[in-house]
């Protein structure tokens, strides 16, 4: 094998690593938002406080199931999970998330779908397409 054809080998298979292996982060960061516009949120199911107590010994808080929506050209403003672990499901459309070290597309059905919110997340999101977006959330929240 000649050295120019192992070359565009080894570049080919780094590129097509990053392409599917990884999320695309934007080079460019917008500044978070610091108010929502364009959500809507509807409950689907609540484990109260009581029975989290019962069940976990976790006092003061309760586990939350919704549906957000993000509407075109909405935004979720900045928030942290540092104590409120979520985890995040996309159905329908996409929405750009972006933290401190930039901007990363989810996509309703496709490997980057999803979200763990654990206690070092601190982010915000924008629907920057003209179609709604609309995820699940599942979350333990105080009460």
């Amino acid at each position: 094998m000649n050295f120019n054809y192992q070359k565009s080998l080894t570049i080919f298979a780094f590129l097509g690593g990053i392409i599917v292996g990884t999320q695309t982060v934007a080079m460019t960061k917008r500044d978070a938002p610091d108010a929502h516009q364009g959500i809507s949120a509807a409950s689907l199911g609540v484990v109260d406080a009581e029975s989290m107590k019962n069940t976990l010994g976790l006092e003061g808080y309760k586990l939350q199931l919704r549906e957000i929506g993000l509407a075109p050209g909405g935004r979720i403003a900045k928030h942290s999970h540092s104590n409120r672990p979520g985890l995040v499901w996309m159905l329908e459309g996409s929405w750009t998330e972006g933290r401190e070290n930039g901007e990363v597309m989810i996509s309703a059905g496709t490997e980057q779908s999803y979200l763990v919110e654990d206690e070092n997340t601190t982010h915000w999101f924008f629907n920057d397409t003209d179609k709604a977006a609309r995820a699940i959330v599942c979350d333990i929240v105080p009460e």
